[in-house]
């Protein structure tokens, strides 16, 4: 697979029934002639065959039902197509491919999903080229500051397509394609990869920073501080030639930190009211990615020992019950 290459022709598949999967068909839908779509929910499957709309996420946007093949036989997905995308929550991917007896081996795989797969402490590139065997020349990578509202609401977006071949990324990026799409090209699969997961983590930072009350100034200093040490933690745990003020990294980050469509954002502020972790994320209705993503990321610096400070406390509120109030108080000693 040293030299595999995406053909022009290429059919593709849409894993997952969630806001971004349903932008993302809503996308391709506009350059291919049909896009097949694996819904394991009864409701959402059948409105969109019947009424070419999926009722719980996006639920304005409506689909030409000749242009979509939605379906819940996910090796029946998966064996029509050349291109996969996992467009899942990276909390339920497990459960979502554990059907799965296609082999992914002949086709390429692009991760849009901006997480870490729990209990295995892996990326979701990781995760997938490890247990399907898979050559990180057949994965790619769709990041940057891309709320799937604003996608479905065609307003103007930058999504960056992460590919080792620049070749296939540009093949990749021609089916996602729009004039509200402006793309964009990379080979940092690692780099960006991680960064979409890390702003995840900082965004809930700044949701218990707004919690607790502090103001904007303070937050200013939050987040700059925030890009320092994601492209700290970038350069000591993989150093490559890397941009991290454009907009796949810092994009990414500043839009998860202030948006009102961010769920890390919603988590945290929920936790800097004073609503404990656990009654906080029972009342989320999405998954907010940064809560198993401040686990993993503490795990995984112990191998590299970077300073971060931000993510730290966030883990420490997170997983060992410690006060938020005290724990932002104590990290603005250490901001700069």
């Amino acid at each position: 697979m040293a030299d595999y290459k995406i053909g022009k022709d290429a059919r593709c598949a849409v894993i997952g029934y969630g806001s971004w999967a349903t932008a993302l068909v809503k996308v391709l839908a506009e350059n291919e002639a049909r896009v097949a779509w694996y819904v394991r929910n009864p409701e959402v499957l059948d409105s969109l065959r019947t009424e070419g709309r999926n009722p719980r996420y996006l639920s304005d946007v409506e689909f030409d039902t000749q242009r979509i093949a939605p379906s819940d036989d996910l090796d029946a997905v998966v064996a029509s197509a050349d291109i996969v995308l996992l467009a899942a929550p990276s909390a339920y991917l497990k459960e979502f491919l554990a059907p799965l007896t296609t082999p992914l081996t002949d086709k390429f795989v692009v991760s849009a999903i901006k997480g870490i797969v729990p209990g295995e402490y892996q990326t979701v590139a990781e995760y997938v080229c490890s247990h399907y065997g898979l050559s990180y020349k057949q994965f790619g990578i769709l990041s940057g500051p891309t709320h799937a509202e604003e996608v479905a609401l065609e307003r103007l977006s930058y999504l960056t397509v992460v590919c080792c071949d620049p070749e296939n990324a540009r093949t990749l990026g021609s089916k996602l394609a729009t004039r509200y799409l402006a793309l964009s090209y990379s080979t940092d699969l690692y780099g960006i990869e991680y960064a979409a997961i890390l702003k995840n983590i900082y965004a809930l930072a700044v949701g218990i920073a707004v919690g607790l009350g502090y103001g904007d100034n303070f937050l200013a200093v939050l987040i700059s501080n925030s890009a320092m040490e994601l492209s700290r933690f970038l350069a000591q745990s993989y150093p490559a030639e890397r941009e991290t003020q454009a907009s796949a990294y810092l994009g990414d980050l500043l839009v998860t930190c202030y948006s009102v469509y961010s769920r890390n954002r919603r988590l945290g502020l929920m936790i800097g009211h004073g609503v404990t972790v656990r009654s906080a994320l029972n009342e989320m209705t999405m998954v907010a990615e940064g809560y198993f993503a401040a686990d993993t990321i503490r795990h995984i610096n112990r191998r590299h020992g970077v300073e971060m400070p931000i993510a730290d406390m966030v883990y420490e509120i997170l997983y060992r019950g410690a006060s938020a109030r005290k724990s932002m108080k104590a990290l603005t000693a250490k901001l700069i």
